[in-house]
């Protein structure tokens, strides 16, 4: 049986479009799509995101067991609430998971992974911190709330005290903090500004029903694939996994090469790096009509070929977008399988859009 988060039953009452998703029953959309991904480009919109872990790691020597266990350092983290992202890496360099590391104390920090790898993420997590004396608890009494938009901020503030709503606007890109009795981290998973709201399972019905009559629009999965894809953010499962690496997918900005830092699949990716990455993830726009999806076939001329990884019609530039994991060798023109068909699509590097912008051309 699926699992559900604790706002199942509104999702329900709501008429939403219910979906398995990792193992969660979960909204895909609640009436259009594309009426929800513009909700969120141009006011704000609000996803149930409790199928998200969060997950505590408590002890003296946490600090050090993050930093063998986590691609990003987290040595950067000295300032309360102040988050990281990054991956966990197999031996091989391999992306076990991406995640968003919290610093809330000298002996506590928060990762937040994702649904679909909780259960191996978790066993990996222990796995490897019970060297180190860390304690690894599952926060499964959170719900949490993702509230984004150019409007989100200012909504969440109006449900806040003054205090707590002045507290909440000052905080920067990438920090949280425990505020009225919810911990408010400004991050996000769709290229707009916004909150992610982590609070007790028990009071998910009252701020999912509190934002929403402040004209919050209620958001699924659907319209949260497209603003992601758009804003340039991976999905794991689809855009990474085991099988690849963080150099072939986007994200050797998050693996900080520190010397004297031996965390885990560094030896690798450091022999990836020496002998060249021979595929990269890559932006591609249609520039003839048609959709593009995840697995088709990208064609690059004497380079080799590649293939899809995400891809979807863009709501926001009225064109169809993909990730693609193309030869590293690829030029600026490619072609792609669609439907037997060879249509032209531009190499693009992502984000596709960012607050609402088209950046792409």
């Amino acid at each position: 049986m699926a699992r559900r988060t604790p706002l199942f039953a509104v999702h329900q009452a709501a008429g939403a479009r219910i979906v398995d998703f990792g193992g969660w029953d979960m909204p895909l959309q609640y009436g259009s799509l594309i009426a929800e991904h513009h909700a969120v480009r141009r006011a704000a919109g609000v996803f149930d995101v409790s199928h998200m872990c969060v997950v505590d790691l408590e002890g003296d020597q946490v600090r050090p067991f993050l930093l063998k266990l986590f691609a990003n350092d987290v040595s950067k983290l000295t300032a309360p609430g102040k988050a990281l992202y990054g991956c966990l890496l197999n031996e091989r360099g391999g992306v076990i998971d991406d995640l968003i590391v919290y610093y809330l104390g000298e002996r506590w920090f928060r990762a937040v992974v994702n649904a679909g790898t909780r259960d191996k993420d978790l066993a990996w997590i222990r796995r490897h911190a019970e060297p180190f004396g860390v304690t690894v608890r599952e926060r499964d009494d959170l719900a949490m709330l993702a509230v984004q938009g150019p409007e989100a901020r200012a909504r969440v503030a109006g449900l806040l005290s003054s205090a707590g709503a002045a507290r909440a606007l000052a905080l920067g890109a990438f920090f949280g903090a425990q505020i009225d009795g919810w911990f408010i981290s400004r991050t996000g998973y769709t290229g707009e500004d916004g909150f992610e709201i982590m609070l007790s399972a028990g009071g998910a019905e009252s701020l999912w029903h509190s934002l929403t009559a402040a004209g919050v629009a209620p958001c699924g999965l659907g319209a949260r694939d497209t603003l992601r894809l758009e804003a340039g953010m991976n999905l794991y499962g689809s855009d990474m996994d085991e099988s690849t690496n963080p150099l072939e997918s986007g994200l050797a900005w998050t693996v900080a090469l520190n010397a004297g830092r031996a965390f885990i699949g560094r030896e690798a990716l450091e022999a990836l790096r020496a002998r060249g990455i021979e595929r990269k993830l890559a932006g591609l726009v249609l520039e003839e009509r048609g959709v593009l999806r995840a697995h088709q076939r990208v064609l690059a001329g004497t380079a080799g070929e590649g293939e899809i990884t995400s891809g979807t019609f863009s709501p926001t530039l009225e064109r169809s977008i993909a990730l693609a994991r193309i030869p590293a060798a690829a030029g600026e023109q490619v072609q792609v399988d669609v439907r037997g068909k060879l249509l032209a699509a531009r190499v693009v590097k992502p984000p596709f859009v960012r607050h609402g912008k088209s950046l792409v051309g």
